[in-house]
C-alpha cells in the first residue's frame, strides 16, 4: 500500500470537511516515532495534538487496556456501572486544584466535556449566558464551536451559534491586547450586552491551544476569579490541551494562584484512547439532575483503565519534571535559531513546560502563514511532524511526547532547524 493510493481512497470515501494536515498514512508508532505505510520513519513533535504525553503505545497503558479488554469492553455506565470509572474519578478528584470536595463525570471527546461543563454551570446557576475569549478553542460541536474564538475553519459557513455566548479579547502582547483591555471589554460587555447576573459561566484556557499557546496572565485569572465570586458565575478552566503534565504541572492552571470551579479534560488523559471529563466542585457537579449527563460510550471502561495507567506513568516516570527539562532544551535551541540571520524569521518564542510555540514572520514583522506552512512541509520531508496554529496560522507549536528519548529530541530539533533554514 502507498500513501498516494490511500489518498485516492480517502478522497472518494471521506467527507471533505474532515481535513488532514499531511498526506501521510500511519502504519505503526512507538513512543515518539511513527512509521508510514511506505516504511518511512518520522519523529513526532505533534503528539496527536497533545494526546500522547505518555507517548505512542506506552507499555503500561497498553497492558492496562489489554487487561480491561479481556474482562469486558462496554456496558454503558448508566446501565451497568463498573469500578474503573469510579477509581479514575477518585484519582482525578484528589489531583484537581478544586476548593473543597470534588466530583467527576466522563465522556468521550473534548467538545463533549465542554458542552457538559456548560450544562452543569447552567443547572447550578439557573442562568444561560456564557463568556469565552477570542483565540480560544473549545471544540467543533455546535455549542463548542460557538465558544471557539476563531471563525475559519471552525465556524465558517456553519451558521450562527446559540444565543447567549459572548467573546472578550484575550490578552496578547503580539495583538496589542493587554489585561486591562480585556477587563475593560468585559466591563463593557456587562454594561451593554449581558448582565453578570445572567452569566452562568466564564470559560478560559489557561494556555490557549489552537490560539497559539498564549498563557492567560495571572492578573487576568485573578480578576476573573474575583468577578466569578462576586456575581455567582462558574469559572471553567479548559485543560483539554494543556493538562496532564504538558506544562510541567498536572494542570496548567496550577501555575497561577487561582482555583477554578470546573475543569474540562481530555486528550492526554487516556494515552490515545478516547476519553474526556469534567472535574469540579461537588456542590456544583451535583446540580445536574440524574440522567441529564452521560452518553452511550461516555467513560468507556477500556479508556478508564488506560487513564489510570497514564496517571501512574506520569507519577512513576516523573513526567512533570521531565516536561520542564524538555521545554528548557527546546527553548534553548529555538533561541539559537532565532539569532541566526539565515532562513525564516522567528519571533514570539513562548510556552510553559513542554508546551512551546513560536511565530513565523515576514521581513516587515507581519504574520507569515505561508512560510509557516512551508516550514511544516519541509519538516515532514525531513522526517519530523510538527503543527501550525494561531489565529493567523503562522505559529508553529511543539507537543513532543514527554517520554521522548534525549537523542530523538535532539534529532528532531536539528531537523526543525534545517526546516527553518537555520544553522544547526
Amino acid at each position: 500500500m502507498t500513501n498516494s493510493k490511500l489518498i485516492s481512497r480517502r478522497d472518494a470515501a471521506v467527507a471533505r470537511g474532515l481535513a488532514s494536515a499531511y498526506p501521510i498514512f500511519v502504519e505503526r508508532a512507538e513512543n515518539a516515532r511513527i512509521w508510514d505505510v511506505e516504511g518511512r520513519s518520522f519523529i513526532d513533535f505533534a503528539g496527536g495534538i497533545a494526546v500522547l504525553n505518555t507517548g505512542h503505545r506506552h507499555p503500561k497503558v497498553l497492558a492496562a487496556a489489554t487487561a480491561q479488554i479481556e474482562a469486558y469492553t462496554h456496558t454503558a455506565f448508566q446501565i451497568l456501572p463498573y469500578e474503573p470509572y469510579i477509581a479514575l474519578a477518585e484519582r482525578l478528584n484528589a489531583l484537581a486544584p478544586i476548593d473543597g470536595p470534588a466530583k467527576s463525570v466522563f465522556f468521550s471527546t473534548g467538545a463533549e466535556a465542554v458542552e457538559n461543563a456548560i450544562k452543569i454551570a447552567r443547572a447550578a446557576t439557573g442562568r444561560a449566558g456564557v463568556i469565552a475569549f477570542t483565540g480560544g478553542f473549545h471544540g467543533r460541536t455546535h455549542l463548542a464551536m460557538s465558544l471557539t474564538g476563531k471563525i475559519s475553519p471552525y465556524r465558517d459557513r456553519l451558521g450562527l451559534g446559540p444565543a447567549g455566548i459572548f467573546h472578550v479579547p484575550f490578552p496578547c502582547q503580539a495583538d496589542g491586547v493587554s489585561v486591562e483591555d480585556s477587563l475593560k471589554a468585559l466591563e463593557r460587555l456587562f454594561r451593554a450586552d449581558i448582565a453578570p447576573t445572567d452569566v452562568a459561566a466564564i470559560i478560559i484556557e489557561p494556555v490557549q491551544g489552537e490560539g497559539g499557546f498564549h498563557s492567560a496572565p495571572d492578573a487576568l485569572l485573578a480578576q476573573l476569579r474575583a468577578l466569578a465570586d462576586t456575581h455567582g458565575i462558574v469559572l471553567i478552566a479548559d485543560e483539554i490541551q494543556s493538562g496532564f503534565g504538558r506544562t510541567g504541572k498536572m494542570f496548567a492552571i496550577e501555575h497561577s494562584s487561582i482555583r477554578p470551579d470546573l475543569i474540562t479534560v481530555a486528550k492526554s488523559l487516556a494515552g490515545g484512547f478516547p476519553l474526556s471529563g469534567v472535574i469540579g466542585r461537588a456542590d456544583l457537579m451535583d446540580q445536574a439532575a440524574p440522567g441529564s449527563l452521560g452518553g452511550t460510550y461516555a467513560g468507556n471502561p477500556v479508556a478508564c483503565a488506560a487513564a489510570l495507567a497514564v496517571l501512574d506513568v506520569i507519577e512513576e516516570e516523573g513526567l512533570l519534571e521531565r516536561a520542564s527539562l524538555i521545554g528548557a532544551r527546546i527553548c534553548e535551541r529555538l533561541e539559537g535559531f532565532a539569532k541566526s540571520e539565515t532562513g525564516v524569521r522567528i519571533d514570539g518564542l513562548r510556552g510553559s513546560g513542554a508546551m512551546i510555540a513560536f511565530d513565523i514572520i515576514d521581513a516587515e514583522g507581519r504574520p507569515d502563514a505561508a512560510a509557516a506552512k512551508a516550514v511544516a512541509l519541509r519538516a515532514l520531508e525531513l522526517g519530523l511532524v510538527i503543527l501550525t496554529c494561531g489565529i493567523f496560522g503562522n505559529t508553529i507549536r511543539i507537543l513532543v511526547p514527554l517520554t521522548v528519548p534525549d537523542d530523538q529530541l535532539e534529532d528532531g530539533l536539528s531537523r526543525l532547524g534545517t526546516a527553518l533554514g537555520k544553522d544547526n
